[in-house]
């Protein structure tokens, strides 16, 4: 077994047992903890949600993380690295860093969940016990569902902004571009960070501009949507940007085939079924999301671990929670979301310890801050049923503004790293009352 300890002078490694059954790391600052099987609270998950959530805990009890990531990323600025803008380094901390101190880490996947016994079973076999269960594993990117992409995915112009390397690609294909069509996909899934499709193009936009060569490229957005944006005011802030950028705009366009080689790729009309094949310089790809299989004996239908929308809490088994991507809460799947999720779940969470009722309520806040371009961003934030609930009342979010751009660029990282994997962020919830004098 491998377990990291911190010290003054950095992580130190010993050596306990070669085991691989056994291996363990753990971010505590008073030395070497004995293995235990059974723990108060086991998080499923050290992203986002999992360390947020965990950092909260550690004062109640023995806290187990299991999640195999060295290296725990800021996601959203992944946008940012595919324009130039940011480098990859400046997304990323050490996983040593972000999990909690105190916490015991598993630096393995979940295997199986048996939430009839309490117990989960990690990827090297090893199955522990808990009290309770914060689930948070996120969703999967399923680049293998568009025909030939898996194939082509860093090279020959395909790219994406998602997952962990891509990113870099992106910029190097958009930096090389000096004509032809460029093309940006939406899936026909949900999809982690809803706004991030687009933003990339408007970013393009700028920089073909910058290069001179924007006369020379067409720039295409394919949204399996019926709609540029699901939440009507912005969604009407960006149909006005992408006319003014000159970016074609094509709803309900499904990407289903990617003939990397010949730089073609095939759209499917989701109204008539029709496949129309189109040639590019570039072709960024967000792709299909889906949930993990993992997720089966606590999930719904569409597989997505079943939750109380408003309070977190599994609909079957009361001493589960879920937060983040993983879970069926019908709103756009971002970080924006996590942040106000981890407090009502921890809210609701010590209630249950307490034999209480759950009085706690997650109302859908989430947050799209899309970048247009031009150092410009529409800060779009919005609840369940698409209620509008911006933080600022003295502003248009929907226009697109450059202190909004500041915010995303320079000011959310720090947040997300000092704030929300620290369990001490929940979101603008605080300040969006305290602007209104008390109301929502």
């Amino acid at each position: 077994m491998l377990m990291h300890y911190k010290t003054g002078t950095g992580i130190i490694q010993k050596v306990i047992s070669k085991s691989p059954a056994l291996k363990l790391k753990t971010s505590n600052t008073i030395g070497v903890r004995f293995l235990s099987s059974h723990y108060k609270f086991a998080v499923a998950g050290g992203g986002a949600g999992g360390c947020a959530v965990a950092s909260k805990l550690v004062k109640h009890g023995d806290v187990a993380v299991i999640d195999p990531a060295d290296t725990h990323y800021y996601q959203p600025l992944w946008t940012l690295v595919g324009a130039g803008i940011k480098a990859m380094k400046d997304t990323s901390r050490p996983q040593t860093d972000c999990i909690p101190a105190n916490a015991h880490w598993f630096d393995e996947g979940v295997k199986e969940f048996e939430p009839d016994q309490n117990s989960l079973i990690m990827s090297n076999g090893r199955k522990i016990t808990y009290d309770y269960l914060v689930v948070a594993l996120g969703m999967e990117l399923r680049f293998d569902k568009i025909k030939g992409l898996t194939e082509t995915l860093g090279k020959n112009g395909v790219c994406s902004n998602y997952g962990p390397g891509n990113a870099d690609y992106t910029w190097e294909t958009l930096s090389s571009v000096r004509e032809g069509n460029l093309i940006f996909t939406f899936p026909n899934t949900p999809i982690k960070c809803p706004g991030a499709p687009q933003k990339i193009m408007y970013l393009a936009d700028t920089h073909l501009r910058k290069a001179g060569v924007r006369e020379e490229c067409t720039l295409t957005y394919h949204t399996t949507l019926p709609a540029i944006f699901g939440v009507p005011k912005y969604a009407a802030s960006l149909r006005q940007v992408a006319a003014a950028k000159g970016c074609d705009v094509r709803t309900r366009s499904n990407l289903v085939e990617v003939r990397g080689e010949a730089r073609e790729a095939v759209f499917e009309d989701l109204e008539t079924g029709e496949l129309t094949t189109r040639s590019f310089s570039m072709l960024h790809v967000a792709p299909p999301c889906g949930p993990l299989p993992v997720y089966a004996p606590l999930a719904d239908t569409a597989g997505w671990v079943d939750v109380n929308k408003h309070t977190l809490q599994h609909t079957h088994y009361p001493n589960i929670f879920a937060i983040g991507d993983c879970n069926n809460c019908p709103t756009g799947k971002t970080a924006a979301k996590v942040a106000a999720e981890a407090g009502v779940l921890y809210k609701n969470l010590k209630t249950v310890m307490k034999g209480g009722s759950l009085e706690s309520s997650y109302n859908g806040y989430t947050s799209c801050p899309l970048t247009v371009g031009d150092n410009r961003l529409i800060l779009a934030e919005f609840g369940y049923d698409l209620e509008i609930m911006e933080t600022f009342p003295l502003v248009n979010q929907a226009k697109p503004s450059w202190w909004s751009y500041i915010l995303k660029r320079d000011l959310l990282g720090p947040i997300y790293f000092h704030g929300l994997v620290r369990g001490l962020w929940n979101g603008p919830g605080f300040f969006r009352k305290l602007f209104r004098f008390g109301s929502v």
